[in-house]
Order: structure tokens, then C-alpha cells, then sequence
């Protein structure tokens, strides 16, 4: 019986071998990819009687495989906002089928490289998805000169797309960004209005980064804070009052110590010395739990990992502690992670949109 049974696994084997090198069975195949792929949509993240949140970027400068850079999309009144396009980020909201034409601006938190990387990329990809207007770019003192040095490394490649395309397609005035300064002198201040959704920009220490900033979101009754990078901020405890969600990078400094222990037994002064300083301006997973407890808010998200944990055993490792602090509400981001908080009530929905296989 068993010999009969593998002589008939063995036969149909085969016999799917020999059907898939068939031209005509492989070109229905890759017409089903294809179709499938195209018609991916992400279109109901853009609501409007909720207030939407996905991690399209999870990592620090630290290379991962299965993460992008630090990147938070809020997805409200129809429309998607970035919070720091992190390099591969785009990737990510690509790959789930949100429509580039719906962005509605891009925030920077502050302009080290790993915030500001695909900067170009957003401006390109969602001009070429039909964006009707100039992409607004919001920052610090400093954001029209990031967008000045973007514009022109893209200058010829806008100008080969529309030369190739067509200004009916690729309007070159549309292919632009507009840079918003952000002066904080007095203080947390709205930057932003549209409809039901008002965003406030407020200062956090990233010192000697400056300038920093930390956006809060908030649409209807509900409310979504991003920290960008920071040591524990007062600042920020104060923002960030009775939120829904703060997405809040989390350094795990005890094994970023024990990283840079390692590179100086493996004769590499240059990590060991970038490994000891980068301690000293983030937050401890532990502190961003202390911060949300102070600021009440409902879910704790952290991303910007370092270093980014690769398995559930280094996840462990990273948030050891955490649970001592704040007993539940505490999440570990990962590429992909998505919110959505209905207004009129105070459910936190969480799940998981998978890129297509």
C-alpha cells in the first residue's frame, strides 16, 4: 500500500512538472499574478469616520531584512500622511495598494539620514500615481534646503519621465515639492487643518540634534501622536495627553552597550565609538513606557527599533522590563502594522496587512 501511495506522489509530480512547462498554462499563470498584483488596493485605510495608522518603517539606520526605515502613515478624510520616509518605506505602502495619488503631505521629524531617505522617492512615485498638485513637505528649520538637494538630484529624472510620458501625464509643475517651515518659539503649534484632522507639531531633545520634532494627529475625537527621535521629553509627555496611540522610538540600550562592547573586542573602533555616543539621545524601551503611563495614553507602538530584533527571543530581550512599568498596551512594531480607531468610541483595532507573496 505505501509503495503504491508514493508511486502515485511520484506520478502526479511529474505530471505538474510537465504541465508547468507548458507555455500557454505558464502565461495564465502570470496573468493571474499579474491582475492580482494590479488590482491590490488599500483604498479602505482611507476612511473617513476613522483615524488610520500603519508602520511603514520599523528599523533604525541598523540594516533588516523584513524592516524599512522609520516611517508612520496616518490615513484620514481620505487621504495618507507620512511621518518620516524611511529608506524602503515606500515599499511598504506600495506593495498593499495604497493609492499614491491620495498623499496629503510628508512630515520630517528632524534630518538625519534614516528620517528623510526616500524623500525623492515619495515626490516621484506618488507624481507618477497621479498626484493633483505640488507634494507639501513639512519641517524644522533647515526643510527647504532638504527639499532644495532633492529637487535638483532629481532634476533629470523628472525631466526624462515627462519627456517620455508626456505633460498630459507628468506635469513637471506638479512633479515638485513645497517646503513648510516649522517655527516652534512659542511653543507646541497647529501646522496643519484639513477637515476633521488638525496636526501639531511640538518640540522633543534630540539634542544636539536640532531641530526635533514629534507630531500629534488628531480627527474627530480620536488622536495619534509620532515622537520622531528623542530622549524622554516632558515635551512630549505634555502632547502627547490622552492619546489613543504614541508611536515611540525604542533603543534598547542594554544591548546596544553590549553591541558596542563587541565591536571594540572585534577591533572595530569606528562602530564601537558610533554604538557608545548613539546612547545618549534615544529612549530606553523602558522610558517609553514610563511615558505613556505619564501621558495616559491607550496604546504604546514602538518603532525606530535598535537594534531591530530579528526573532521572538530578541524581541524578549529588547523589551525586558517593560512589563514591570506597564502591565498591558505595549506593542513592539513591525512593517505592516496596522490601527484603525472609529471615532465615537475608544476601540483600538489592530491587525496585520501583509505584503503579496
Amino acid at each position: 500500500m505505501l509503495k503504491k501511495l508514493l508511486l502515485a506522489v511520484i506520478f502526479i509530480s511529474a505530471a505538474t512538472w510537465l504541465v508547468l512547462q507548458s507555455e500557454t498554462v505558464q502565461d495564465k499563470l502570470m496573468a493571474r499574478v499579474m491582475e492580482s498584483r494590479m488590482a491590490q488596493d488599500g483604498s479602505q485605510m482611507l476612511t473617513d469616520n476613522s483615524l488610520n495608522a500603519m508602520v511603514c518603517g520599523s528599523t533604525s539606520p541598523f540594516p533588516s531584512a523584513k524592516r524599512a526605515g522609520p516611517c508612520i502613515a496616518i490615513f484620514a478624510g481620505g487621504k495618507f500622511y507620512i511621518v518620516d520616509p524611511g529608506l524602503r518605506s515606500w515599499n511598504t505602502l506600495a506593495l498593499r495598494g495604497i493609492p499614491a495619488a491620495k498623499i496629503g503631505g510628508i512630515f520630517i521629524t528632524h534630518f538625519h539620514s534614516d528620517h528623510i531617505a526616500e524623500l525623492g522617492e515619495y515626490n516621484m512615485q506618488s507624481w507618477a500615481g497621479g498626484r493633483p498638485a505640488p507634494l507639501d513637505v513639512y519641517g524644522g528649520k533647515g526643510i527647504h534646503q532638504v527639499v532644495d538637494g532633492f529637487e535638483q538630484a532629481y532634476a533629470a529624472d523628472r525631466s526624462y519621465r515627462t519627456g517620455h510620458h508626456g505633460e498630459a501625464y507628468l506635469n513637471p509643475s506638479i512633479g515638485r515639492m513645497k517646503a513648510h517651515n516649522i517655527t516652534l518659539d512659542k511653543g507646541p503649534k497647529i501646522i496643519f487643518k484639513s477637515g476633521l484632522l488638525t496636526v501639531t507639531a511640538f518640540k522633543v531633545n534630540h539634542a544636539p540634534i536640532e531641530p526635533a520634532i514629534g507630531y500629534r494627529f488628531d480627527y474627530g475625537d480620536r488622536s495619534i501622536v509620532v515622537s520622531g527621535d528623542t530622549v524622554k521629553s516632558s515635551s512630549l509627555i505634555k502632547a502627547s495627553q490622552n492619546a489613543d496611540l504614541l508611536f515611540h522610538e525604542g533603543q534598547a540600550q542594554h544591548m546596544v552597550s553590549k553591541l558596542a562592547i563587541t565591536a571594540k573586542k572585534l577591533n572595530n573602533p569606528q562602530m564601537a565609538k558610533i554604538l557608545f555616543d548613539i546612547q545618549d539621545y534615544h529612549t530606553s524601551p523602558i522610558e517609553a513606557a514610563e511615558i505613556a503611563n505619564e501621558a495616559n495614553v491607550g496604546e504604546l507602538v514602538m518603532y525606530h527599533l535598535t537594534p531591530p530584533p530579528p526573532n521572538k527571543i530578541a524581541e524578549k530581550v529588547f523589551l525586558r522590563g517593560v512589563s514591570e512599568v506597564r502591565e498591558d498596551g505595549t506593542t513592539l512594531a513591525h512593517d505592516g502594522l496596522f490601527y484603525q480607531l472609529p471615532i465615537g468610541n475608544k476601540d483600538i483595532n489592530r491587525s496585520t496587512i501583509r505584503a503579496p507573496r
